[in-house]
């Protein structure tokens, strides 16, 4: 999941010199560095690209705001018919170079045997945003609009999957090694309308990398929609840590690899019992293959970075040789 942040004092040194979140992003060189600093602190075995899921809405036409306290918003969301349709379908080459940019200076500085990996928010996902204009506990709007106005739902679903889908492409033409499909809000939905108006997008979505990289799919607290979320056909599904990781394996163990999924909260503990349950961890999962040992979601701002290390430093210790972590 996310491993840059500001739980890292290089982090916070390079934002102070940018003056904010988009900055960052937005300059290659910049979104490069802090890429690479987790995997120069802790000798991770792969890069997250620092970027943001929001990045293709952006390129749609949208005006993206991310203020401190506040998160990303959107000044100005959907509110019907006219406004889906001026969305662009945005070729990321000319609309996102600096996503390309960005992955290339990583790539180029990258120790020998470490992978990079790129991500990409579900067309589920930000929609809601895009509709709602931010975070929403409720996807009130959204929803409303999924089911009375199913065919201009279905309009504004079909644009956002092809522009994910040719986001996710062009970052594996760019360097990524493998790509993360990112649905923060589909576990709100129950499986029946997972099913039937979310699946059929993120299928979309991930079509065009098929082939070409390994896809991970990532539903947070999708629990209940485990299952369907293997069934996408993605090479790899992430775990959120209110998952239980031995039981996804007896399920699906051998179908599709497994990420996760210690508790990100479980870092504000101490060095030791950081350790302590990433052993437990490493136990459920009992060697099986087919496992990247990963947190259940990003590392939560707070977090001590020796926290961070422990858990990787456990990694290591545990890990037979070459194997994901």
């Amino acid at each position: 999941m996310r491993q840059a942040g500001r739980y890292l004092p290089e982090y916070q040194a390079v934002r102070k010199r940018a003056g904010g979140f988009l900055p960052m992003i937005d300059d290659p060189p910049t979104a490069a560095e802090i890429t690479l600093q987790p995997v120069r602190r802790f000798d991770v075995d792969a890069a997250i690209l620092f970027s943001d899921i929001l990045v293709p809405l952006r390129a749609m036409g949208l005006e993206l705001r991310v203020d401190d306290g506040r998160g990303p918003w959107f000044p100005r969301p959907l509110t019907g018919p006219t406004d889906i349709r001026a969305l662009r379908l945005a070729a990321p080459a000319e609309s996102m170079p600096e996503v390309g940019q960005a992955l290339r200076l990583v790539r180029a500085g990258l120790p020998p045997g470490k992978a990079l990996i790129g991500f990409a928010g579900a067309p589920f996902t930000l929609a809601s945003y895009a509709i709602e204009g931010g975070s929403s506990p409720s996807h009130s709007k959204l929803r409303r609009l999924m089911y009375r106005e199913p065919a201009l739902y279905a309009e504004l679903m079909d644009k956002l999957a092809t522009v994910v889908g040719w986001h996710l492409q062009y970052q594996v033409e760019c360097g990524a090694d493998a790509v993360v499909l990112f649905d923060t809000w589909a576990g709100a939905l129950t499986r029946e309308d997972y099913l039937q108006h979310v699946v059929p997008w993120s299928r979309k979505a991930l079509q065009p990398v098929s082939g070409l990289a390994p896809r991970l799919a990532f539903v947070r607290d999708g629990s209940h929609l485990l299952d369907d979320v293997v069934s996408l056909g993605v090479e790899g599904v992430a775990l959120d840590w209110r998952t239980d990781i031995a039981d996804a394996f007896a399920r699906h163990g051998g179908r599709v690899a497994l990420q996760g999924n210690l508790d990100p909260a479980a870092l504000l503990a101490s060095p030791e019992e950081v350790a302590r349950r990433t052993r437990a961890l490493l136990d459920a999962v009992g060697g099986r293959p087919g496992h990247v040992l990963a947190l259940g979601h990003g590392v939560l701002k707070e977090t001590d970075p020796e926290c961070v290390a422990a858990f990787v430093q456990c990694a290591k210790e545990r890990a037979p040789a070459g194997t994901a972590r």
